[in-house]
């Protein structure tokens, strides 16, 4: 993996570069062949509040993790155990869709004579009162389950997606109950 290490407010030393590095390369056990994607790291301060915000595109998706705390050092420490968390927890998904999928296959080979393949595509975009970034993105369709998850792996309370029953944009958002809401287009 490349990273991108750069500092809002704040000079990124040698030392502080070394350790991001080090501890972002222990992502890499976790897949087969290391991602050959460009890992961007912001480092931050904020009125004595450390933080760290990492984005690791993979294809197909993307894993976003920001954590805050006192010391730089421990922000770093608790955005890679967020990430680690994330990268495991989508391969269980993963790994549950493709043996369902495969079963599924196989019923409809053997009833229906028919094959079948999921997809599962993650977008991200974020907004805050203060338009400070803009993000393009193509929009794949996923189902709401898929977008549901997509949401959850990179934090946000909301999540825009491509609807594949109806070919609409869509929006799920998290409730304050700990529910889900789909927002359709008329």
């Amino acid at each position: 993996m490349k990273y991108t290490i750069r500092g809002q407010r704040m000079e990124v030393t040698a030392a502080l570069r070394d350790y991001v590095e080090k501890k972002l390369t222990r992502l890499e056990r976790y897949f087969e062949a290391p991602p050959e994607t460009d890992v961007q790291v912001t480092l931050s301060v904020t009125k004595g509040s450390s933080a760290v915000e990492v984005t690791l595109p993979l294809p197909g998706m993307f894993l976003r993790a920001e954590e805050k705390s006192n010391d730089m050092y421990a922000s770093i420490d608790l955005v890679v155990d967020k990430l680690e968390r994330q990268i495991r927890k989508h391969k269980t998904k993963l790994n549950r869709r493709m043996k369902q999928d495969n079963q599924a296959r196989i019923f409809k080979e053997q009833v229906l004579g028919a094959t079948s393949s999921a997809t599962a595509v993650m977008l991200d975009e974020e907004e805050d009162y203060e338009l400070v970034r803009t993000k393009r993105f193509k929009f794949r369709p996923m189902e709401v389950e898929d977008a549901i998850l997509q949401m959850n792996l990179v934090g946000h309370s909301f999540y825009v997606f491509a609807n594949s029953a109806t070919k609409e944009m869509n929006v799920v958002y998290r409730r304050n109950d700990g529910t889900y809401g789909l927002i359709e287009a008329e």
